[in-house]
């Protein structure tokens, strides 16, 4: 089994904690260890034979030093240089697992997500990889536990009324954007729509051989980088490889096209972790619902349900609610919970000022 982790996002709601060079999955939004440590330790007690975690040329190598005290496993930084979404990285990743077993197991995961229940996703890998022997692409897909919005779906054909296994694996009837929320409602009220997680397991050779179908152009061009770790070439070969490609998320290039798609649902508390709103997810609130992170203390007059992320301040509130007060040494947010999505738009503010030192 190989796990390829894809590192290379931005991050940009997690700001003025997340930066550039610091992105959400290298930082630590619980106080312990970062997201993408978290992903590799996780994923450890299932003996894979090597890690591939694919990161961007600016995060190589914090990427690379975070991961030093790893070392029971064979694990691979590859930087892109630039970003193309996950059907380039996925490919690439696929390529570089083939140089060392062409039907060997991939297992794909996002580095920034939370997990509460890991043994649930390690058992369902497990699972999963059956049929991923038999040459199929499994996605996991997220028992939903509210109507959601923020998440894409995965429609499955399952008969409720017939069967109560919800192990599956079942076929995909369709993928579904975030929806309104009278759509999200009525998702959870059918039974069969499904969070998608962004999570596969699939031999190497089948992911391949389905780009070939539909990325033919990319595949040929996979095909003649000559991509294989341990090559004094390979920043060369995957610089020339992204030249002119695509940017194309993996469901909307393969997953959406391909006959071979199975879904297998799990219940692990996943989160992903989106924004700072996300917080109360992965971090039981006080007796007011306030979230407290990496601060000398809180006090409280008055207030309630409140984000704060302190670099080890204390911090007091007075008369608010609903607010969330991230404070790091150079930079100060302040937002209302209900505008978290929108912490993007303040970066994007700084770059066009050309604050660069604030990225």
């Amino acid at each position: 089994m190989y796990i390829v982790i894809l590192a290379g996002g931005s991050g940009t709601r997690f700001w003025p904690l997340s930066r550039v060079a610091r992105p959400k999955q290298l930082i630590s939004i619980t106080g312990d260890s970062s997201m993408l440590q978290r992903t590799v330790e996780r994923i450890l007690p299932l003996n894979p034979k090597r890690i591939l975690v694919i990161t961007n040329h600016l995060q190589a190598d914090e990427t690379k030093r975070q991961l030093l005290s790893y070392d029971s496993v064979p694990i691979d930084v590859i930087a892109e240089p630039v970003g193309r979404n996950t059907a380039a990285a996925i490919g690439l990743a696929a390529a570089l697992v083939t140089t060392y077993d062409p039907s060997g197991i991939m297992v794909v995961l996002p580095a920034d997500h939370f997990i509460k229940n890991e043994k649930v996703l390690r058992d369902t890998i497990t699972f999963a990889g059956e049929s991923a022997r038999r040459g199929f692409l499994i996605t996991l897909g997220i028992m939903p536990s509210r109507p959601e919005t923020g998440y894409g779906y995965i429609e499955a054909e399952i008969n409720l009324h017939v069967s109560d296994n919800l192990q599956g694996p079942f076929p995909v009837r369709r993928f579904v954007e975030k929806p309104p929320l009278v759509e999200a409602v009525r998702y959870l009220n059918e039974g069969n729509f499904f969070w998608n997680s962004g999570m596969f397991v699939w031999r190497a050779d089948t992911i391949l051989e389905e780009m070939a179908a539909y990325m033919p152009a990319f595949h040929e061009k996979l095909l003649q980088s000559g991509v294989a770790i341990g090559t004094i070439l390979l920043k060369e070969q995957i610089a020339s490889l992204y030249q002119d490609i695509e940017s194309l998320s993996i469901d909307y290039a393969i997953m959406e096209k391909s006959s071979r798609v199975l879904m297998v649902p799990v219940e692990m508390g996943w989160s992903d972790v989106g924004s700072w709103s996300a917080l109360p997810e992965v971090i039981e609130p006080d007796n007011n619902g306030t979230v407290c992170v990496n601060a000398a203390g809180h006090i409280a007059v008055d207030s309630s349900n409140c984000l704060i992320y302190s670099d080890q301040k204390m911090v007091a509130t007075v008369g608010v609610n609903n607010i969330v007060i991230v404070s790091t040494p150079d930079a100060i947010l302040i937002c209302d919970k209900e505008r978290c999505q929108d912490v993007k738009k303040v970066v994007e503010q700084l770059g066009t000022a050309g604050l660069t030192e604030y990225l």
